[in-house]
């Protein structure tokens, strides 16, 4: 018997009574452990069965696997959640519970939408991710300052692992509301720049060179894009120049610009071009009391010579 006899309208039976020890209760027991042991067998297996599949399809018809991930999640949560309802229909009661329920069913809507508001809006963002797709499994993204590689993509959050191979979890409303830089879309291409400081006595034209030189000479640089040099800024201390070079990918870029960098600085040794830094004077109160008396001295000397 899959559900208890309805009392009579006139009985006072509580929703849920204690339950007798019979061999009915004992058989709906077992039957609530097999139903959830067989839900979660199942979601496993559908699990496993349609990542294989997934990947394959991807695979052979060159598609990424990203809304191919949210579509097996969302098919084990549903078997999760369908399992999870057959078992409750096996307690004693239910229906009773059921009709209870149903009278305070605004009340409990409410008090669960407050309760799993966060928990909705990543379920909601996860599935807007897997939709509109801004970003895909594999590509190089940076997002709030981190720079890495999206690795998954949940119902409730996105992992990427960050150059320092970090896990990094973000869930997806924060994601869906926050600026995304996907280098990975269309042309992976990045134009990158680095930026010197040569003395004013130094040769802007030599310099110009040597930097061009040494960026041309670099395996990750375009060659077939143009390689500038400006001249920024006329600072305090140093002319200021910058160097625009376009890089095959952004996880090329940082790399290249430090090799280059270092690269430049011994071609500048080597070429008597000054990297100047400032200076700084530091005078101690004492020590320019000091040199007042002993400058206020001198004077009194000098004025007593002379006469």
């Amino acid at each position: 018997m899959l559900f208890p006899q309805v009392p009579p309208e006139n009985a006072t039976t509580p929703l849920l009574a204690p339950l007798p020890l019979t061999i009915d209760n004992l058989l709906h027991f077992l039957g609530i452990l097999v139903v959830l042991f067989a839900t979660v067998l199942a979601a496993r297996i559908v699990n496993k069965a349609l990542a294989r599949h997934f990947k394959r399809v991807s695979e052979r018809l060159h598609v990424d696997e990203t809304s191919y991930t949210v579509l097996r999640r969302l098919i084990v949560a549903t078997i999760y959640v369908v399992g999870g309802i057959i078992a409750i229909s096996f307690v004693p009661g239910f229906y009773n519970l059921l009709i209870g329920l149903a009278a305070g069913a605004g009340i409990a809507a409410i008090v669960l939408g407050f309760a799993a508001q966060s928990t909705l809006a990543n379920f909601i963002s996860g599935i807007s991710l897997a939709i509109f797709r801004p970003f895909r499994v594999g590509d190089v993204v940076e997002i709030e300052g981190e720079y890495g590689t999206i690795e998954d993509i949940t119902l409730h959050h996105t992992v990427i692992r960050t150059w320092q191979n970090k896990r990094l979890i973000i869930p997806n409303a924060k994601i869906s509301e926050a600026s995304i830089v996907n280098w990975s879309i269309s042309d992976p291409t990045v134009l990158w720049f680095i930026d010197f400081g040569i003395s004013y006595d130094s040769d802007i034209d030599l310099a110009r060179r040597i930097i061009v030189d040494v960026v041309e000479r670099h395996p990750s640089v375009l060659r077939e894009r143009e390689i500038k040099v400006f001249v920024t800024e006329l600072g305090d201390f140093a002319v200021n120049l910058r160097a625009l070079f376009w890089v095959k990918d952004r996880p090329s870029a940082w790399v290249a610009g430090a090799e280059i960098r270092e690269a430049v600085k011994k071609r500048f040794d080597a070429a008597g071009i000054e990297i100047p830094f400032p200076y700084r004077t530091l005078v101690f109160k004492r020590e320019l009391e000091q040199q007042q008396k002993t400058a206020g001295a001198a004077k009194e000397d000098e004025s007593t010579a002379r006469q």
